[in-house]
């Protein structure tokens, strides 16, 4: 069976689907929007949110750190951009007592090892390896070697890199995420029966699904297709300054996202066929052969 504990709860086959929210950087840089979507995530019923975490001196390259861009706080360099929308020590002790306060899990996706070493101090339930790291292999070990389990995301990738990576990760502990990395992502690009393969391809390993298209009803599928945990980027307004805020869902959203997903769990069952109460009446009325 295809299941990995994340912290008291179980993801994965025959249990309920483990919906994250995905705040990356959509805070843009200010704690007070990053507890606004932390509570409006754990109000619409998630059952985690998750950052980004960089080393902007490690993870910016070289020939990109002078480039100047406009931004909400004036024309700046990359580098000093991505300093700027970076939390550190104090942002995240906000955000851990934060998440604790309103009942949420909480983790990141590291984009470095140091940020790897950073995350530490605050004992996440797990990573996220973005799709850009999957093959990055000393990141992964390096990520595995904490003993968390590690979701992947696998956009942007070829079957064999995936295959490679799962391999050199091992399935222990191990959660796989179909994704486009596209933002937004076009429908007809999101290729959700990608969900069903890696999930006959990978049994032992739970598979889900790391939305970046707009609208919810794709997202709805996925969890019909089987999915065992959902992502999707929140924002306070998709019309925010930011990458990624078009390809995100505003919080009203997030709780339709969150309470169709749990009618969606029901509505499924489990494949056998029953004569249920409510028939009875029905059949005892239509039915002129018992």
């Amino acid at each position: 069976m295809a299941e990995v504990k994340i912290a008291n709860r179980y993801v994965g086959d025959g249990h309920p689907v483990f919906i994250i929210a995905e705040i990356g950087i959509n805070h843009n840089g200010s704690l007070d929007v990053a507890k606004k979507l932390v509570e409006g995530a754990a109000l619409a019923g998630c059952d985690a949110v998750k950052f980004q975490k960089r080393t902007p001196d490690l993870c910016v390259p070289a020939d990109q750190r002078d480039i100047e861009r406009d931004t909400p706080w004036g024309r700046m360099s990359y580098i000093d951009y991505r300093h700027k929308v970076e939390f550190g020590n104090r942002e995240y002790a906000e955000i851990d007592a934060c998440c604790k306060q309103n009942g949420i899990l909480w983790f990141a996706s590291c984009w470095d090892e140091e940020a790897v070493d950073f995350m530490e101090q605050f004992d996440p339930p797990c990573y996220k390896a973005a799709s850009a790291s999957l093959t990055d292999l000393l990141l992964l070990k390096k990520t595995r070697a904490t003993g968390r389990s590690l979701i992947i995301s696998t956009g942007m990738s070829t079957m064999e890199e995936i295959d490679q990576a799962i391999l050199e990760l091992g399935h222990d502990k191990l959660l796989v995420a179909h994704t486009n990395s596209t933002y937004p992502c076009p429908v007809e690009e999101l290729n959700l029966r990608m969900i069903q393969t890696l999930k006959m391809s990978y049994p032992d390993v739970p598979v889900g699904y790391s939305g970046h298209e707009v609208g919810l009803s794709t997202t709805w599928a996925a969890v019909a297709l089987g999915a065992s945990f959902i992502e999707r980027h929140v924002t306070l307004d998709r019309a925010m300054w930011g990458s990624d805020q078009a390809a995100s869902v505003e919080l009203s959203g997030l709780g339709r996202l969150v309470s169709n997903i749990r009618d969606i769990e029901r509505a499924l069952g489990d494949g056998v066929k029953h004569l249920y109460e409510g028939e009875i009446a029905a059949r005892k009325k239509l039915r002129r052969i018992p």
